[in-house]
């Protein structure tokens, strides 16, 4: 009975803060037990998991709202980070779309060229490599 209270009590403090260490820590209950109670319990570990899935997502609502302060306080970094990460037009990435029609269908060289291209602008192919290849 008391294993059961320890867990629900580490279950509760996964959905505030969803750090396994810092639940295991407030409830007095070790690592080693959490992890054995995981693998004997599929209940619990799957109520452990959902848990920290909630507490993630609080922990996100918190992030974004002080983010979200912080832009209205004129915090360059903020708002960098904000357009960064939700507006295309100031994002760092490359996109790369292409349809095959089978795994067996090879590159043309034209496909070929424009992957390279784009893993240049990347940066994941040093560009000697890049020069080398073409």
């Amino acid at each position: 009975m008391k294993k059961d209270k320890l867990k629900d009590a580490i279950i509760q403090q996964l959905k505030e803060m969803p750090i396994i260490q810092f639940a295991c820590k407030k409830t007095g209950v070790s690592r080693a037990s959490y992890y054995r109670w995981r693998d004997e319990d599929k209940k619990f570990a799957k109520a452990s998991d959902d848990s920290i899935t909630e507490g993630e997502a609080l922990i996100t609502d918190m992030s974004e709202s002080q983010l979200i302060s912080l832009i209205r306080n004129r915090n360059f970094q903020a708002l960098q980070l904000w357009l960064r990460h939700h507006h295309p037009k100031y994002s760092n990435k490359v996109e790369v779309t292409a349809t095959f029609q089978s795994p067996q269908d090879e590159l043309t060289p034209e496909q070929e060229a424009v992957v390279r291209e784009a893993l240049r602008l990347a940066s994941l192919v040093p560009e000697e490599r890049s020069k080398e290849n073409n």
